[in-house]
């Protein structure tokens, strides 16, 4: 069942975070199917979890910034 909940949780975060995203996409250059990608995306998730549960911390996104354009 936790399984599922970090299933999701990445499934949604490849779709909504930019971050997420790039990881993922990462992940699949290296060669990784979709599944294994979205795997590792997962893992990554639980380890960043469990450092904020380890340390007492609350997570604070940083924020995405775009390139400046000219014009």
């Amino acid at each position: 069942m936790l399984r599922n909940v970090f299933w999701m949780s990445a499934y949604t975060a490849l779709r909504t975070c930019p971050i997420s995203r790039a990881y993922y996409d990462k992940k699949s250059a290296e060669g990784k199917h979709h599944y294994q990608a979205l795997v590792a995306l997962a893992r990554r998730r639980v380890d960043v979890l469990w450092v904020l549960t380890r340390d007492h911390k609350t997570y604070t996104p940083t924020p995405t910034t775009t390139a400046p354009t000219d014009g």
